[in-house]
């Protein structure tokens, strides 16, 4: 009797009370969750002169999604002989080498290999002040010695940006170097090459190297001569420049901003983050891993690290 009791009422439930359509169990669906793509593969190459330069940037390229060094040189030459055996997507080339330097490097493939076979060609330099304005503005990229993780990583970004893109006619891309040249949006190795050919052809811009510097010491702006500077650092966005006598900050925004007002005779940027004066270098510290510190002359003997990359010029300057 319950059991029809209980039955006749269900029945008699108006309809508004039963569920309109069984909901759906989240659990039951097929997993949306999003699969990142995978990174076009990049075959390339690395050509430094720099042992260790090519060590670092080889490790952080392994660490990478999907590119694949196939060899490294040491020189021009061997830069020329590994791009015509190994016909990379592109290579990494020092600008400062013995014999073939990273330029005369472009203007023997340009001229042998023509334009439609050129790599993309990232450009490296310990040298911040040579030619990086250049580099900003044509090149595929450039790297700053001591190689940073996040630059490098653009630079193989950029690179796998300028093959998906490169749809451009090669023809009318050289058709129209002298425009491109001069507005700044020719994408091609070969514009840089022939930018740099017309700036070594003009009368050389007049130099801002002057035998003093401005240096903000609390209130006052005194001018010191370069040759009284130890070394100059930079934190948090403050240059810090320091003499034998006093500490005081820059105007100058970046290292590379300062280094354009330095005598490159006398200032060398030994790491990242501190430019030194070689005059005042007092001591030469061997640290571990084959580094080295140097331990320079003002009241707190600061002791400046010197990055792996900047090692061979170390030894260079005082016959390591």
């Amino acid at each position: 009797m319950t059991s029809s009791l209980n039955l006749v009422r269900f029945q008699g439930r108006k309809a508004s009370a039963l569920p309109n359509r069984i909901p759906k169990d989240d659990s039951l669906q097929p997993n949306s969750v999003s699969v990142a793509p995978i990174a076009m593969p990049l075959t390339a190459l690395i050509v430094d002169n720099e042992q260790l330069a090519r060590e670092e940037l080889r490790f952080l390229l392994d660490s990478l999604d999907n590119v694949d060094v196939l060899a490294e040189g040491a020189n021009g030459i061997e830069a020329v002989e590994l791009i015509e055996e190994h016909q990379p997507d592109v290579v990494f080339l020092d600008v400062q080498m013995p014999g073939l330097d990273g330029f005369a490097v472009l203007k023997h493939l340009i001229e042998h290999r023509g334009m439609q076979r050129l790599p993309q060609i990232v450009f490296a330099t310990a040298y911040d002040q040579y030619a990086v304005r250049a580099f900003d503005v044509n090149a595929v990229d450039y790297l700053l010695k001591p190689f940073d993780r996040n630059r490098v990583r653009q630079a193989v970004e950029r690179t796998r940006t300028r093959l998906t893109d490169s749809t451009q006619d090669v023809a009318a891309l050289a058709a129209n170097l002298d425009e491109t040249a001069v507005n700044g949006k020719g994408a091609g190795i070969d514009t840089l090459l022939q930018m740099l050919l017309r700036q070594q052809a003009a009368p050389p811009a007049p130099s801002k190297i002057t035998s003093k510097l401005i240096v903000q010491v609390q209130s006052r702006l005194l001018l010191v001569d370069q040759t009284e500077i130890c070394f100059a650092a930079i934190e948090d966005g403050t240059i810090r420049v320091v003499t034998p006598t006093l500490e005081g900050q820059s105007k100058c925004r970046t290292l590379e901003d300062l280094l354009e007002l330095l005598d490159p005779q006398l200032f060398w940027r030994a790491h990242r983050g501190f430019v030194v004066n070689i005059n005042h270098i007092r001591e030469v510290v061997p640290w571990f891993k084959s580094s080295y510190q140097l331990r320079m002359d003002d009241r707190k003997q600061t002791e400046i690290p010197v990055s792996r990359a900047q090692t061979k010029r170390l030894r260079e300057l005082f016959n390591l």
